[in-house]
């Protein structure tokens, strides 16, 4: 299964992407985790993005796309993936369809967590807030000023992807803003209906 979870910062696509992976036994991409990590490793992608993630903007293209072709490539991907943060843009999202095409694989289905912007807003910095109470360490992009700017970038470069992928017949929208439990019951209700639809189009090729 080759899923993609679309929605802006604090929607909740890493924690419903944990529920997904564990519940399908496939692994979870986050391009946002992958590039902290090329950071905290130090590597030349790291280096390079270091000052980029700290101020709330967007990796090069090109250094996303490699960075998740080499990972798609990985043997703990082979059964299935979820991707979250990754593509951003219209071009990302062209890019991936090649690398998948190349590979003979597709998407099964994207999932676009609809939430609030305003009330996700003070959802975010309510968790800020929560955390620095606690002692707790904040990411460097973990901040009111950094979140409004990650907003304008989703709503600039990444909702467009909305229009791309439901074009292409494989969006589906659920309400973000419910509790984490009707958001996964209700995730798990479109891979149902999708796995039904795959199932019966793949009846169809092998019927007589």
């Amino acid at each position: 299964m080759r899923l993609i979870l679309l929605g802006p910062p604090g929607a909740g696509k890493g924690t419903q992407g944990q529920r997904l992976a564990a519940k399908y036994g496939i692994v979870q991409l986050s391009t946002g985790d992958m590039l902290r990590e090329a950071v905290k490793s130090a590597t030349p992608i790291g280096r390079k993005v270091q000052d980029i993630i700290a101020h709330g903007r967007l990796a090069p293209d090109n250094l996303v796309v490699d960075l998740v072709g080499q990972r798609i490539a990985e043997p703990d991907a082979h059964k299935g993936f979820i991707l979250d943060g990754f593509p951003r843009t219209v071009p990302q999202a062209a890019a991936l369809d090649r690398m998948l095409a190349g590979k003979g694989l597709a998407l099964d289905a994207v999932i676009e967590l609809r939430v609030d912007e305003a009330a996700l807003i003070k959802r975010i910095e309510s968790r800020i807030l929560e955390m620095r109470m606690k002692g707790e360490p904040l990411r460097d992009d973990d901040n009111p000023e950094v979140l409004h700017i990650r907003l304008q970038a989703y709503r600039e470069q990444t909702a467009p992807l909305i229009d791309y992928y439901d074009r292409k017949r494989v969006l589906r929208t659920v309400n973000g803003m419910a509790p984490i439990e009707e958001v996964t019951a209700a995730i798990d209700k479109v891979l149902t209906a999708a796995a039904g639809r795959a199932a019966q189009k793949k009846g169809q090729q092998v019927s007589p």
